[in-house]
């Protein structure tokens, strides 16, 4: 047997518990080194660096 609710619950109840499934915009930092856009805490695309050390060579 499944769970019954006692009581129906409003449309605006229902929906303010569904308001935070939303997509939030994705952040970007600076790069310390070739000033691109970039995630935080990971290997810029453009250059190759993180924290200002060349990781990856970017040919």
């Amino acid at each position: 047997m499944s769970i019954c609710p006692k009581n129906k619950s409003s449309s605006a109840r229902r929906d303010k518990r569904r308001a935070s499934w939303k997509m939030a915009a994705v952040n970007l930092a600076k790069c310390s080194k070739c000033g691109a856009l970039m995630m935080p805490h990971r290997v810029c695309k453009s250059c190759g660096s993180y924290n200002k050390r060349e990781i990856v060579s970017v040919d």
